[in-house]
Formats: structure tokens, C-alpha cells, sequence
């Protein structure tokens, strides 16, 4: 693949740290424990002074949030749109930069591309060992992600990982240990971090045509308690459609919030086990939105004739989830 020439970064203007916690933030009782940590309990602005190469840089740090990326919820990712949306506003700042866990790094990446689309850069990264560890990733992750938004041209909100750039919208983590974790499918990464400088294969993510960020998304979501309820179901041998009905029976009660879509991972192109496919056939019925998405890691759902679901997805599951949601909000 030929790359796109890189452009040399800008040294003039500011950057914007903002740390969640995650295991880039861990700490383990001994230093050869790579994976009994606790997350999350490393400030930010530890984490930045234990680069050297950072120290000259510009740079304002802020502590959004300090929680294991697991336990990920609507909450942080409004109060993060928030402050993404404040700080890309300033004149003075040409991106943000964002400290998270690896297990729901691509959800909350999808969530800031989806209701941000910036127009300046704003880079998650992220570790695999914790910062108590004999060899941690995290402070090579954190200056290779500082390179990316100080990149001139630079846009969208992209994920930094040992040395690869990826889209919000492709990346998945894809191993449970290993340093580098993350995959982007079919679409492959963006581009890559060599000794500090950026190369590009493919162009930057969408974003707004104006202005630092879009405006009428993030106020969608500003304005909204909660995202709409959006449960993520999976197909598989011997699948039944009790869970459904059971979904069904509880929001009919009316003792929790309603009910309003369902994304199913299906085996392969999106089939389902046709128990299952029974029980979301009625749950459509009663005004539930249905979205087929798949379990392969790779290729996409297609849509044929024969589908009883109009709805089919690109993104993974989780995303599915994410943009169906944000798609229910009100306006």
C-alpha cells in the first residue's frame, strides 16, 4: 500500500491530555504481574510527567474520570463529549488527547467520532500492562498518541496503540493480552508512528465541515439523561428467544426504562438460529427496532432478499449498539 506523504508537526500551539483510568493507569503489588492489577489508579498527570520527551511540550492535563474501562458508562462519555467539545473550541489547542482502558476503547472512540465528528484531532490511547509493570506499554503508547495530534491535518477521533493509528469507526481489540491488542478488519489501520513521526496510509476520519466539532450532535446528547435502551443479543447453536421474551415481558411492566432496540450478533451474514429469530420477529412487531450485525471479526452483513430484518449493520456489535441509540435519541 503506498503511504500518503506525512506533513512535520506543528510546535506552536497546545495540547490537551485527558485521563479515564484504564490499565495505563494500573498498578499491581509486583512488578512482574502483567495482568492481576487494579485499574485506573495512576493520575493523568503522573502518567505525563514519566514521558521526558513531553515535559517541553505545551500541555493543560485533566483528570475526567479514574474507573477501569469495563465498568464504562453514558455518564463519562457525556462528561467527556463535554470537555473534548470545550477544549477543541479554544483557539489556542490543535487536540486532545485521551487516557482510557482497552476494553471499551473502541466503544468510546465510536461514541466521540459518532457525536463529535472533530475537525481537529482527538487521540485515545491506551496500555496493555499496567504502569507498575517491568516493561509498560503505556508511555510509548502516550508519546506516539501525543505525535498524532500534534500532526498538521490531522482530524477525527482515532485510537494509538503500539505504533498503529486506527479509525474510531474500524477498530476492535482483538487479543487479551497482547501488546498489540487492536485490529482494524478489513479496513487496516490508518497509518503508523515511526520515532516520533507519523505515516499515513489511508486518509483521516469524517469530520464536521465546520468549526471545531459538531455542535447539533453534541448537543443531542448533552441534552438527553440517558441513551435509549439498547440491549445486544448474540446468535449461536442452540439459541432460544427466552431472552427476548423476557425483555419484552419487563418493559411491559413499565419498572424500567423502555425497551427501544435490539442488536443481535448473527453467525455469519448475519443469520440467526430460527428460535431466535421468532422471538425478534415479534419484538419488531411491537415497535422494537432490530439490527443485524455479525460475530466474524471480518467482511460486513449484507443485505439479500430473503432477510425478514431491514436493518443491517457494518460496525461491529458493539457499535451496532452505540449507533442505534444515538440514532433513537430525540431530534
Amino acid at each position: 500500500m503506498q503511504a500518503i506523504e506525512a506533513v512535520p508537526a506543528q510546535d506552536a500551539q497546545r495540547l490537551v491530555i485527558l485521563g479515564t483510568g484504564g490499565t495505563i493507569a494500573g498498578r499491581a503489588a509486583l512488578a512482574g504481574d502483567n495482568v492481576g492489577y487494579v485499574a485506573g489508579q495512576v493520575s493523568v498527570g503522573d502518567l505525563v510527567a514519566a514521558v521526558p520527551m513531553l515535559k517541553p511540550l505545551p500541555l493543560d492535563v485533566e483528570q475526567v474520570a479514574q474507573l477501569d474501562s469495563k465498568d464504562m458508562n453514558f455518564d463519562v462519555w457525556k462528561a467527556l463529549a463535554v470537555q473534548v467539545a470545550f477544549h477543541l473550541g479554544r483557539s489556542d489547542v490543535m487536540g486532545v488527547v485521551i487516557t482510557h482502558g482497552t476494553d471499551t476503547i473502541e466503544e468510546t472512540a465510536f461514541f466521540l467520532q459518532s457525536v463529535l465528528k472533530p475537525a481537529k484531532p482527538v487521540v485515545l490511547t491506551c496500555a496493555m500492562r499496567p504502569a507498575t509493570a517491568l516493561v509498560p506499554d503505556g508511555p510509548q503508547n502516550l508519546s506516539d498518541a501525543v505525535a498524532v495530534a500534534r500532526q498538521v491535518g490531522a482530524q477525527g477521533v482515532v485510537v494509538v496503540c503500539a505504533g498503529q493509528i486506527h479509525g474510531a469507526d474500524d477498530v476492535t481489540k482483538v487479543h487479551t493480552y497482547r501488546v498489540d491488542a487492536f485490529d482494524s478488519g478489513d479496513a487496516g489501520p490508518l497509518g503508523c508512528v515511526e520515532e516520533g513521526m507519523v505515516r499515513l496510509f489511508r486518509p483521516w476520519p469524517e469530520a464536521c465541515l465546520a468549526g471545531s466539532f459538531d455542535a447539533s450532535a453534541h448537543d443531542r446528547v448533552q441534552a438527553s439523561l440517558v441513551l435509549p435502551r439498547v440491549v445486544l443479543l448474540t446468535s449461536h447453536a442452540d439459541a432460544d428467544g427466552l431472552m427476548v421474551q423476557a425483555l419484552l415481558a419487563q418493559a411491559a411492566s413499565g419498572m424500567v426504562q423502555p425497551l427501544r432496540g435490539i442488536v443481535v450478533a448473527g453467525t455469519g451474514n448475519g443469520t440467526l438460529h430460527k428460535n431466535l429469530e421468532i422471538a425478534l420477529l415479534e419484538a419488531q412487531a411491537q415497535g422494537i427496532r432490530v439490527v443485524l450485525s455479525s460475530r466474524c471479526v471480518r467482511g460486513r452483513v449484507l443485505a439479500h432478499l430473503g432477510q425478514r430484518f431491514s436493518e443491517v449493520s457494518s460496525l461491529s456489535p458493539v457499535k451496532s449498539r452505540i449507533a442505534l441509540a444515538l440514532d433513537l435519541l430525540p431530534g
